[in-house]
Protein backbone atom coordinates (compact mmCIF):
# COMPACT_ATOMS: atom_id res chain seq x y z
CA UNK A 1 0.00 0.00 0.00
CA UNK A 2 2.77 2.51 1.24
CA UNK A 3 4.87 1.35 -2.25
CA UNK A 4 1.57 2.60 -4.37
CA UNK A 5 1.30 6.24 -2.60
CA UNK A 6 4.99 6.51 -3.10
CA UNK A 7 4.87 5.45 -6.73
CA UNK A 8 1.26 7.86 -7.37
CA UNK A 9 3.38 11.01 -5.74
CA UNK A 10 6.35 10.35 -7.79
CA UNK A 11 3.97 10.07 -11.04
CA UNK A 12 2.97 13.44 -10.16
CA UNK A 13 6.32 15.20 -9.54
CA UNK A 14 7.45 13.81 -12.75
CA UNK A 15 4.27 15.06 -14.80
CA UNK A 16 4.73 18.34 -13.27
CA UNK A 17 8.75 18.27 -14.21
CA UNK A 18 7.78 17.49 -17.22
CA UNK A 19 5.54 20.29 -18.12
CA UNK A 20 7.93 23.00 -16.45
CA UNK A 21 10.42 21.35 -19.10
CA UNK A 22 7.94 21.81 -22.36
CA UNK A 23 7.45 25.35 -20.48
CA UNK A 24 11.05 25.94 -20.56
CA UNK A 25 11.62 24.52 -23.97
CA UNK A 26 8.91 27.05 -25.25
CA UNK A 27 10.05 29.91 -23.42
CA UNK A 28 13.64 29.13 -24.92
CA UNK A 29 12.34 29.19 -27.98
CA UNK A 30 10.91 32.45 -28.17
CA UNK A 31 14.58 33.66 -26.86
CA UNK A 32 16.33 32.59 -30.20
CA UNK A 33 13.83 34.05 -32.34
CA UNK A 34 14.25 37.30 -30.45
CA UNK A 35 18.06 36.97 -30.22
CA UNK A 36 18.01 35.67 -33.90
CA UNK A 37 16.40 38.85 -34.72
CA UNK A 38 18.73 41.35 -32.58
CA UNK A 39 21.64 39.00 -34.18
CA UNK A 40 20.70 39.84 -38.03
CA UNK A 41 20.27 43.68 -37.19
CA UNK A 42 23.42 43.82 -36.05
CA UNK A 43 24.86 41.07 -38.54
CA UNK A 44 22.75 43.12 -41.72
CA UNK A 45 23.64 46.38 -40.34
CA UNK A 46 19.85 47.21 -40.23
CA UNK A 47 17.83 49.60 -37.82
CA UNK A 48 15.54 47.54 -35.74
CA UNK A 49 12.23 48.05 -36.25
CA UNK A 50 10.71 49.77 -33.36
CA UNK A 51 7.79 51.63 -34.31
CA UNK A 52 9.63 54.52 -35.32
CA UNK A 53 10.58 55.39 -31.85
CA UNK A 54 14.04 55.36 -32.67
CA UNK A 55 15.01 53.67 -29.12
CA UNK A 56 15.82 50.05 -29.99
CA UNK A 57 18.43 51.47 -32.16
CA UNK A 58 19.60 53.96 -29.13
CA UNK A 59 19.90 50.48 -27.20
CA UNK A 60 21.39 48.39 -29.98
CA UNK A 61 24.20 50.60 -30.80
CA UNK A 62 25.18 52.02 -27.24
CA UNK A 63 28.66 50.77 -26.00
CA UNK A 64 26.46 48.89 -23.64
CA UNK A 65 25.17 46.37 -26.45
CA UNK A 66 29.11 44.94 -26.62
CA UNK A 67 31.55 42.96 -24.67
CA UNK A 68 34.91 42.66 -26.18
CA UNK A 69 33.53 43.81 -29.47
CA UNK A 70 31.06 40.54 -29.28
CA UNK A 71 27.51 42.17 -29.56
CA UNK A 72 25.24 40.89 -26.44
CA UNK A 73 22.89 39.73 -28.89
CA UNK A 74 25.41 36.83 -30.12
CA UNK A 75 25.59 35.74 -26.23
CA UNK A 76 22.05 35.27 -26.20
CA UNK A 77 21.31 33.85 -29.02
CA UNK A 78 24.34 31.03 -27.94
CA UNK A 79 22.64 31.20 -24.34
CA UNK A 80 19.15 30.54 -25.36
CA UNK A 81 20.00 28.15 -27.75
CA UNK A 82 22.38 25.83 -24.92
CA UNK A 83 19.47 25.95 -23.04
CA UNK A 84 17.57 24.42 -25.32
CA UNK A 85 19.88 21.96 -26.20
CA UNK A 86 19.95 21.09 -22.85
CA UNK A 87 16.13 20.96 -22.26
CA UNK A 88 16.27 19.06 -25.02
CA UNK A 89 18.95 17.08 -23.58
CA UNK A 90 17.74 16.03 -20.48
CA UNK A 91 15.33 13.22 -22.04
CA UNK A 92 18.01 11.50 -23.76
CA UNK A 93 20.45 9.81 -20.91
CA UNK A 94 20.79 10.02 -17.41
CA UNK A 95 23.87 12.13 -17.43
CA UNK A 96 21.67 15.02 -18.70
CA UNK A 97 18.45 14.05 -16.62
CA UNK A 98 20.97 14.44 -13.35
CA UNK A 99 22.99 17.74 -14.45
CA UNK A 100 20.98 19.48 -17.03
CA UNK A 101 18.31 21.01 -14.52
CA UNK A 102 21.31 22.46 -12.42
CA UNK A 103 23.32 23.83 -15.45
CA UNK A 104 19.98 25.48 -16.90
CA UNK A 105 19.41 27.15 -13.52
CA UNK A 106 23.19 28.38 -13.43
CA UNK A 107 22.59 30.09 -17.33
CA UNK A 108 19.33 31.30 -16.51
CA UNK A 109 20.45 32.42 -12.94
CA UNK A 110 23.47 34.47 -14.49
CA UNK A 111 21.47 35.73 -17.45
CA UNK A 112 18.88 36.98 -15.43
CA UNK A 113 21.11 39.18 -13.19
CA UNK A 114 22.65 40.77 -16.22
CA UNK A 115 19.39 41.17 -17.88
CA UNK A 116 18.62 43.43 -14.26
CA UNK A 117 21.94 45.33 -15.26
CA UNK A 118 21.37 45.86 -18.97
CA UNK A 119 17.28 47.10 -17.83
CA UNK A 120 18.82 49.58 -15.38
CA UNK A 121 21.08 50.84 -18.09
CA UNK A 122 18.24 51.11 -20.67
CA UNK A 123 16.43 53.18 -18.23
CA UNK A 124 18.94 55.47 -15.72
CA UNK A 125 21.55 55.36 -19.02
CA UNK A 126 20.45 55.29 -22.39
CA UNK A 127 17.14 56.50 -21.33
CA UNK A 128 15.28 54.36 -23.89
CA UNK A 129 14.02 51.05 -23.80
CA UNK A 130 13.99 48.45 -26.55
CA UNK A 131 11.01 46.02 -26.73
CA UNK A 132 13.55 43.07 -28.06
CA UNK A 133 15.25 43.48 -24.42
CA UNK A 134 12.88 43.71 -22.55
CA UNK A 135 11.12 40.40 -24.09
CA UNK A 136 14.34 38.58 -23.97
CA UNK A 137 14.94 39.75 -20.06
CA UNK A 138 11.66 38.50 -19.65
CA UNK A 139 12.21 35.45 -21.79
CA UNK A 140 15.30 34.58 -19.75
CA UNK A 141 13.90 35.79 -16.06
CA UNK A 142 10.63 33.37 -16.88
CA UNK A 143 13.11 30.48 -17.75
CA UNK A 144 15.19 31.17 -14.43
CA UNK A 145 11.73 30.94 -12.47
CA UNK A 146 10.96 27.72 -14.34
CA UNK A 147 14.14 26.08 -13.95
CA UNK A 148 13.98 26.81 -10.12
CA UNK A 149 10.45 25.17 -9.67
CA UNK A 150 12.16 22.37 -11.84
CA UNK A 151 14.75 21.86 -9.11
CA UNK A 152 12.45 21.87 -6.21
CA UNK A 153 9.52 19.75 -7.89
CA UNK A 154 12.31 17.19 -8.62
CA UNK A 155 13.09 16.73 -5.04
Amino acid sequence: MGNEIYKENYINVMTTNEKLRWASIVVAIIGIIDATYLSYVKIAHQEVYCGGSGACDTVNNSPYAEISGIPIAYMGLGAYIIILALLLLESRAEFWTNYSPMIVFGMTLAGTLYSIYLTYVELAVLHAVCPYCVLSAIAISVLFILSLMRLFTSQ
